[in-house]
């Protein structure tokens, strides 16, 4: 089963930069894009043989994400059930059959960290909602984390700290997520991959140059972890500062 994860950066931007070619050439069976900055209705992802399932913010043009799947029999559940988190679009799950497909736009902690405090309630909520549903069954998580977990997941780690996406306190929760039964399959198949990033800033040149973050990723349950048979950085493809990842697994 292949899936793909993308930050689009607006999902009615991408589709004038050759998306539906993307989309074919994927050959997946779910793709999940996240900051989508729509409205329901506003974009459509129709293609032969798949659903899409949309989950939107109250604030228009802002954040959203979107699952795109040819996997028959699926239920979707927007948000994870707290009230405060699910206005703003950030989690849409697939229960697929053999497992749950988690697709997430993590809030970023802003400018002078002036939402980090909601960042680190957002994490624990989160790691709750998912840790409920791998009690269930496997749990595929996907999207834009918005942390760079080690310091070889950015280019200049020493440079960044206490910045948001790399203060301890985002490092330290996806450290807890992870030691609390799943795994970053990116990591599992490259260990020492140095340079893999998935993340741009468009100021500088940045992309160019190679000056970016791994912000993006797949992890699953530990349980899934000798079905991962494959875990890239499609940093090839362009249309957003994101590039989209991409992970297989045997069922």
């Amino acid at each position: 089963m292949r899936f793909i994860s993308w930050n689009v950066n607006g999902l009615r931007a991408i589709l004038t930069k050759g998306f539906d070619q993307l989309f074919a050439d994927f050959d997946a069976d779910c793709v999940c894009l996240q900051e989508t900055k729509m409205q329901e209705g506003q974009a459509h992802l129709a293609y032969d043989g798949y659903t899409a399932y949309y989950n939107c913010a109250d604030r228009k043009g802002y954040s959203g994400t979107a699952t795109v799947t040819r996997c028959p029999g699926v239920t979707c559940t927007r948000g994870i059930g707290v009230d405060r988190h699910d206005h703003e679009g950030r989690v849409l799950t697939l229960d697929l059959g053999p497992c749950y497909l988690v697709n997430v736009y993590t809030p970023n902690s802003q400018t002078e960290l002036a939402r980090l405090e909601y960042r680190m309630d957002w994490e624990r909520d989160f790691a709750d909602y998912v840790r409920g549903l791998d009690a269930v069954k496997p749990v595929v998580i996907c999207g834009d984390l918005n942390v760079a977990h080690k310091e070889i997941d950015l280019t200049n780690p020493a440079r960044n700290r206490r910045n948001p996406g790399f203060t301890d306190e985002e490092r330290q929760a996806l450290t807890d997520l992870l030691e609390s039964g799943f795994c970053d399959t990116f990591r599992l198949l490259h260990p020492d991959a140095t340079g893999a990033y998935s993340w741009w800033s468009y100021r500088f040149n940045s992309r160019a140059k190679n000056i970016g973050w791994r912000i993006d990723y797949f992890l699953v349950s530990k349980r899934l972890s000798d079905k991962v048979l494959r875990a890239e950085i499609l940093d090839q493809i362009t249309g957003s500062d994101h590039c989209p990842v991409l992970l297989e697994l045997n069922f």
